[in-house]
């Protein structure tokens, strides 16, 4: 682990501290997380269970939530991350792993990212790549609100600055990192974008190599917005390029 002391200089100061709730089983993994966030000059609140996390994210507003992840309580651990982004849905949510979850197809990775978390890491990660994607989530949560603009396209509707899209009138539910990849497409239909484009845009100028993450949530934006599934409408793949949005009367 680097020296926590010159992580804290990683850390954009914000005009107040960040609050981050961690929770996580593992004890050695929460000491070690909350000394780089404290480092970092994050306020930090710890949970030892999910229970725990929850009571206090109902008392409190919090900034971003770190979910530890366990093999043996992996499912428990995701359903935490639903009743917490409905609990507070203008945090920041990141699932921390120990091990490897992802066995078998990756389906803990999509499971989580489907029940609102934002990220997804390990547990080992270095702590200037962890500080670097807590910040960039950070950087999404604190957006600040544009101009209201409301962009259509088919039966697709979407509300910038309401965050909220509609498919023929019915509200679609999408993540905060799904509505940010979707309204940067859909706001320049039939541009294509590069991967390393879509990854610095919407997660941060950190990312740029994380393809498989990207794919990951494609699939997910696909899954709710496509109704043809075996013939995308919506997202379509630019080989050797990245992906674009494509309005119906361009099909």
């Amino acid at each position: 682990m680097k020296n926590l002391a010159s992580a804290a200089n990683l850390a954009i100061a914000p005009s107040r501290r960040a609050r981050v709730s961690i929770a996580h089983e593992d004890p050695s993994c929460l000491v070690r997380l909350t000394a780089i966030l404290q480092a970092a000059d994050y306020e930090v609140e710890q949970a030892r269970s999910m229970e725990t996390l929850q009571e206090l994210v109902q008392r409190y507003p919090f900034d971003l939530v770190l979910l530890g992840i366990k093999k043996r309580s992996a499912t428990a651990a995701i359903e935490a991350c639903r009743r917490v982004r409905k609990l507070s849905p203008g945090s920041g949510i990141v699932l921390i792993s120990i091990g490897d979850l992802d066995h078998g197809g990756g389906d803990r990775r999509a499971d989580g990212l489907e029940a609102g978390a934002d990220d997804y890491i390990t547990a080992a990660v270095e702590s200037r790549e962890f500080l670097a994607r807590i910040r960039a989530v950070l950087r999404r949560v604190h957006l600040a609100g544009s101009p209201r603009q409301i962009v259509r396209s088919g039966d697709l509707e979407m509300d910038i600055e309401r965050r909220h899209v509609r498919q023929n009138g019915s509200p679609i539910h999408l993540t905060r990192t799904e509505f940010d990849l979707l309204a940067m497409m859909m706001q320049k239909p039939g541009t294509p974008f590069t991967h390393v484009q879509l990854l610095r845009s919407v997660w941060g100028p950190d990312y740029g190599s994380e393809l498989e993450y990207l794919r990951a949530y494609i699939r997910l934006l696909r899954k709710k917005i496509d109704v043809d599934r075996v013939k995308p409408s919506y997202i379509r793949t630019v080989p050797g390029v990245g992906y674009c949005f494509q309005g119906p009367l361009d099909l």
